[in-house]
């Protein structure tokens, strides 16, 4: 595999990953600094003039060469994700699969989607030929996170590629073998471009130390606290900067909808990969006469589920060890607010492993609805109809992901027209993070801007405007030698065309 560093000499500093389950040591990685990280941009720069100046359908032909790569490496790079974040083998199969899905499209459709498009022009600009065109940023800066530390930067990483830009990758620290590898298989499969792709490794002082290299935008994903430092120090230099900060996902559950349904999907997006989910299920809003079924549904669920080590656990340990902390702050807080425990409780915590956790009348201020938890923990609470349960909804600060069950779709469209949510699915819950044509982002401490399909592709260029004049013009409006007289008449033939309906 070839080596992406791209520092001339072995960094001195390292820092050690460790297995979330068991705390053994998984590998040691270097710590880039101000100097490595500025060379890695540089390279990734100077590859970058090439990669740019090719058709598209040489770019994508080089992604789908990749693709392949990483589809014929699964094996490896799912026990990479599994090692790393403990997530079950399955799961992190499941990842690199949609991760795959995503790069497909991206490299298929950066040509059609970015191609140079022509625009009419009015009355007094007949005369030129106006055209809109996409162009490369140049480097793009990715921060990924650790709960997917495949499929969630790829979102960037691959559509920023496929718009022509290179890319400097910084993994979180807990999953920097994940970055390693993709850089290093991009290597592989598109030798005559290694570099264009660098992953640079370390804590946040490396991240500070991207967002200082010089990049042309730079792409980040974690908390909304972390966001604001990070865009800080990107305002220094007026650096475009795109932001993923997490969300506090919504489900409303209609008195007329599937329960069996609706429970599964509240199950499995709620506890999956142990609730750390970005636009994973934290807050349920079930209208008071079908409340109590559904409870029971979820709780019937969510009881049979295994968290630990072994091949039949439904997932694993959290990935972060800081977070047990918050989740059991959440938990004890709303029970000792006056929620009640269906399932689990306090006592579910058990570093580094949480046991399912739902409760019901949990108050709208406690931190369990109004903080991200990031867990295996779901509130579920009665409300009197659909327009309260929309409310607090869009109450939350966070503005990523929602979901509403109800029999009729057309109506579950329409109640989803109502959330503040980027993204919605009705009658599932995470429908559109498999859709890669589907753009995916939030607002408010969700962050702003959008990752995946066309307006993806799209947020990694620079928009030029053209025109060119076909013909000289009968009046000359540009022009100090225009006379009055002239100037005039243009003026009352505008004014009377514009008098009209």
């Amino acid at each position: 595999m070839t080596d992406t560093t791209p520092a001339a000499a072995p960094l001195a500093a390292t820092f050690t990953t460790r297995s979330p389950a068991t705390g053994e040591p998984i590998a040691e990685h270097p710590v880039y600094g101000p100097e490595e990280v500025s060379r890695a941009a540089d390279r990734a720069r100077s590859v970058q003039a090439g990669w740019a100046a090719l058709p598209a359908s040489r770019r994508r032909d080089h992604l789908l060469r990749w693709k392949k790569v990483i589809a014929t490496e699964l094996d490896a790079v799912a026990r990479t994700i599994a090692e790393e974040t403990g997530k079950p083998a399955g799961d992190a199969a499941l990842e690199v699969v949609l991760t795959l899905e995503h790069l497909a499209w991206a490299a298929r459709n950066a040509g059609p989607v970015l191609r140079r498009r022509k625009v009419g022009t009015g009355l007094f600009t007949v005369h030129q030929r106006a055209s809109v065109v996409h162009r490369p940023l140049g480097v793009i800066g990715v921060i990924g996170p650790w709960n997917y530390p495949l499929y969630t930067p790829m979102g960037s990483i691959g559509y920023a590629l496929a718009a022509g830009n290179g890319v400097v990758f910084k993994p979180s620290e807990l999953t920097p073998g994940t970055g390693v590898l993709l850089a290093g298989l991009f290597d592989a499969a598109v030798p005559e471009y290694a570099g264009l792709l660098t992953t640079v490794t370390g804590a946040a002082s490396t991240g500070d130390a991207l967002a200082r290299s010089g990049v042309d935008k730079l792409a980040f994903t974690g908390s909304p606290g972390t966001a604001r430092k990070v865009m800080a120090v990107c305002a220094e230099t007026l650096t475009p900067f795109l932001a993923e900060c997490g969300g506090k996902d919504a489900v409303i559950v209609t008195a007329d909808a599937d329960l069996n349904a609706a429970a599964d999907a509240i199950v499995w997006g709620a506890l999956s990969n142990a609730g750390q989910t970005c636009a994973g299920v934290e807050r349920v809003y079930a209208v008071r006469e079908i409340h109590t079924q559904l409870c029971e549904r979820v709780v019937e669920r969510a009881g049979t589920l295994r968290t630990g080590a072994g091949a039949d656990a439904a997932y694993g340990p959290m990935t972060l060890p800081g977070q047990v902390d918050i989740i059991e702050r959440h938990v004890t807080g709303a029970v000792a607010a006056g929620a009640r425990a269906l399932l689990g409780g306090p006592e579910s915590v058990r570093a580094p492993y949480v046991a399912p956790v739902v409760l019901t009348g949990v108050p709208e201020d406690a931190a369990a609805m109004t903080e991200e938890t990031f867990g295996p923990v779901v509130a579920i609470n009665a409300v009197a109809d659909v327009d309260e349960a929309v409310d607090r909804a869009n109450a939350s600060r966070y503005a990523l992901g929602a979901a509403v069950f109800c029999r009729k779709g057309r109506t579950g469209a329409a109640i989803a027209a109502r959330l503040r949510a980027g993204a919605v699915s009705v009658n599932s819950v995470l429908g559109f993070a498999a859709v890669p044509a589907l753009p995916f982002g939030g607002s408010q401490d969700s962050g702003f801007g959008r990752i995946h399909g066309e307006e993806g592709l799209r947020s990694f260029t620079s928009v030029q405007s053209a025109t060119v004049q076909r013909f000289t013009p009968p009046i000359a409006l540009t022009s100090f030698g225009i006379p009055a007289a002239t100037r005039e008449r243009a003026v009352r033939l505008a004014r009377a065309l514009h008098r009209r309906r």
